[in-house]
């Protein structure tokens, strides 16, 4: 009887084609990401290199100069005169209560949207995404007036109150399509069980998006931390302005000199980074976990 062989180098040889293939093409996509890494931190490094430069060797050999000795008096100055502990206390605590009050107005937004199914629905949805839209400066006067009328400009909680809506527009909007989509059978076991609209939140939906809250936490604080633009009309006392205002408030008054700012700048880049540092593992698993639900 004879006996038909089936050849096997021809596929074998086309899977090794195309591991080499997939393979160089990872290769290439790294290579972008990483040259396009290095040119995002470019200015950080020229930021860096001015940061220890004295003024006079800044202003006779240019930015792009390396410095001949290691110059802090421009950090030194930029601490005591802008009284940065002070600074970075108003920052923390105004992107942290945003962060958390953000994320807990957002969860419960959300909940009441894509669990309670109120009637309008897509609308109210829409009306999230539509505030999301709208630029901070058509905001400015309205915001400015209103807290001249109740009292609190010139205030943290003013801050806070502004960002705590703004940040949560976008959370509600985000959370409102996750828990649409959110198993019914879930819900309804609970409810058989005699858990109240309370204990479901918090015993059955809290503990499943609890990483993307993580995630939408981090992304509060850090957007809160960076905004300058509503800080800077809301804010006009030392003892209440925030880092950013507070750096491009001594630019502008006091007309230091470019190593001196560039310093402050760097001072005031430290903080965010080491909360990115430290929460850098929570923001991997919460977008990890985003990807496999």
């Amino acid at each position: 009887m004879a006996v038909t062989t089936v050849p096997t180098g021809a596929p074998a040889r086309r899977v090794a084609r195309d591991r080499h293939h997939r393979g160089a093409s990872r290769w290439i996509v790294l290579a972008g990401v990483t040259l396009g890494a290095l040119v995002m931190l470019v200015p950080f490094a020229f930021m860096l290199l001015n940061a220890f430069k004295s003024p006079g060797e800044y202003s006779s050999n240019g930015p792009l100069s390396w410095p001949s000795e290691l110059y802090t008096q421009g950090l030194r100055t930029y601490w005591t005169q802008v009284d940065f502990p002070v600074k970075l206390w108003n920052s923390a605590l105004i992107a942290g209560s945003v962060a958390v009050l953000g994320v807990a107005v957002s969860l419960l937004n959300a909940y009441a949207l894509g669990i309670g199914r109120v009637r309008g629905r897509l609308w109210i949805v829409g009306l999230f995404l539509l505030a999301n839209m709208l630029p901070q400066e058509s905001l400015i006067y309205p915001l400015y007036y209103m807290a001249k009328q109740v009292g609190l400009y010139n205030t943290q909680l003013s801050v806070i109150i502004i960002f705590t809506v703004i940040q949560s527009a976008f959370g509600t909007y985000l959370l409102a399509s996750v828990l649409g989509t959110f198993p019914r059978s879930l819900l309804e076991a609970a409810a058989l069980d005699g858990a109240g609209k309370w204990t479901i939140l918090w015993r059955v939906v809290f503990p499943n998006l609890r990483p993307s809250l993580a995630v939408l936490l981090i992304f509060f604080f850090i957007w809160t931390w960076n905004e300058f633009l509503i800080p800077l009309v809301m804010l006009i006392d030392n003892r209440t302005q925030t880092i950013p205002v507070a750096l491009a408030s001594l630019q502008g008054d006091r007309l230091m000199d470019a190593p001196t700012t560039n310093a402050g700048a760097l001072i005031s880049l430290v903080p965010a980074i080491v909360f990115f540092l430290i929460f850098q593992r929570t923001l991997a698993r919460g977008i990890t976990a985003g990807a496999e639900k």
